[in-house]
């Protein structure tokens, strides 16, 4: 993807994390992006609604948009499941989706689900090679560190184009893996330099594969919040709020992350956070929150979008709501960023 305002990133929407008053809710707003002209439609399974009903729904009520999870974790469910999983959604989508995997962090896999968080990065590649593997229909045989399989098979038909299969990835060799290993990367939480200096890390995995780097597509999860009639401040907010929380509130990863990226500041909102002084955290992730993620008003927030979507080597860029933003949030800041309304 080059710079080249008529070379830009597809347009997707990561549905809202924060709970929706009913599963119809969260699946409207699919449904939603489909009639408005995205492309994708990826659903993030952290807390709230399990992504695996929420997408089969999503399957029934669209036609030809695309579907995808973002991420499922690699420890709640086993690789082979993730496989049957992958094919049912295959199949119940006539052929749209993507699978989106990640190993998440400690704060998520121990806290909530009891489980160590052991070897994620090793955990992730294995998965992500049984799951190709049950893809075919043919039996199961896989010998590795973390996963040893035998015997297990699809008693379906395998699907005749296995979907894709992206991993989310933060740091260097989390990045380098998907390179390596994944049909696609899911980038989180990178201003434009980070970005650049994680597209290294892409393309030493892709070499290392023995594959051109343009095979990966990439997938930035970009938080962005719309508001009218308060010159984008209650946008602004959100969005801050947004990042100081996953800074703050989610272990170590996000602060680290953001800390290789030369944001110090995200160390003192960390321990601000902890500490219990979120407006603090807030007002300190406010320094930086412009290279993270985009906000304004209709009138405004535009030209910021179309730079996130220009960037190298972006293929798409997914369209993610705020934790605190209400119906009304998502609803203007779709009807904005809607692929064509510029």
């Amino acid at each position: 993807m080059g710079s080249d305002a008529t070379d830009r990133a597809a347009v997707a929407v990561h549905l809202p994390v924060a709970a929706q008053p009913s599963l119809d809710d969260l699946v409207d707003v699919g449904v939603r992006a489909e009639a408005l002209g995205y492309d994708r439609v990826w659903l993030p399974e952290t807390w709230g609604r399990d992504g695996v009903t929420t997408l089969a729904l999503l399957a029934e009520r669209t036609a030809e948009i695309g579907l995808g999870s973002s991420l499922f974790n690699t420890y709640s469910r086993s690789p082979a499941l993730l496989g049957q999983t992958a094919a049912t959604l295959q199949e119940a989508s006539g052929g749209r989706f993507r699978l989106g995997l990640g190993p998440s962090g400690p704060a998520v896999i121990e806290d909530w689900h009891g489980i160590d968080f052991d070897r994620p990065l090793r955990r992730t590649r294995e998965s992500v090679e049984i799951v190709r593997q049950v893809l075919t229909g043919e039996p199961v045989s896989y010998r590795g560190d973390c996963f040893s399989l035998d015997g297990f098979r699809l008693r379906c038909e395998p699907p005749e184009r296995p979907p894709p299969i992206d991993v989310g990835g933060m740091g260097p060799t989390a990045v380098e893996l998907a390179g390596r290993f994944a049909d696609g990367w899911h980038a989180l939480m990178l201003s434009a330099d980070g970005l650049r200096e994680r597209t290294a890390d892409l393309e030493r995995g892709a070499d290392l594969g023995g594959r051109a780097v343009e095979d990966v597509r990439v997938t930035l999860v970009l938080p962005c919040a719309i508001s009218e009639g308060d010159g984008g401040d209650r946008a602004r907010d959100l969005v801050a709020r947004h990042v100081a929380f996953y800074v703050g509130g989610m272990g170590t990863f996000y602060r680290d992350a953001l800390v290789r990226q030369g944001y110090d500041a995200a160390s003192e909102a960390h321990a601000a956070w902890r500490a219990g002084d979120r407006e603090r955290a807030v007002g300190l992730v406010e320094r930086f929150v412009d290279d993270l993620g985009v906000w304004g008003t209709p009138e405004t927030a535009t030209d910021a979008f179309e730079r996130f979507r220009a960037l190298d080597p972006v293929d798409e860029v997914a369209v993610a709501f705020p934790r605190g933003a209400d119906a009304d949030d998502v609803a203007t800041t779709m009807a904005t960023l809607v692929p064509g309304a510029d």
